[in-house]
């Protein structure tokens, strides 16, 4: 079975999951970077930033839908081979 997966090989869902991360780490600045002026005392940033804080979640969201996906795959395989061995 080793021999058959190759490691580097990207599944169903790993797409979105790399782009779901990419995107939450991104919303993650934004809130960092939206919610300093408000902690140091400085002129806070236009509130259309703070939309960009809701990236967080888009990316929470793209990340599980490619793991549903994932799972999904693993799911189908799964039984073929069980039909398969019969």
């Amino acid at each position: 079975m080793r021999d058959e997966t190759r490691m580097n090989s990207a599944g169903p869902g790993d797409r979105l999951i790399r782009a779901g991360a990419i995107v939450f780490f991104a919303g993650a600045l934004a809130t960092l970077v939206t919610v300093a002026p408000l902690l140091l005392g400085t002129t806070p940033f236009p509130t259309y930033m703070f939309g960009l804080s809701m990236l967080m979640a888009v990316g929470f969201v793209l990340a599980g839908a490619g793991v549903l996906r994932s799972a999904a795959a693993g799911r189908r395989q799964a039984r073929a081979a069980g039909q398969a061995s019969r």
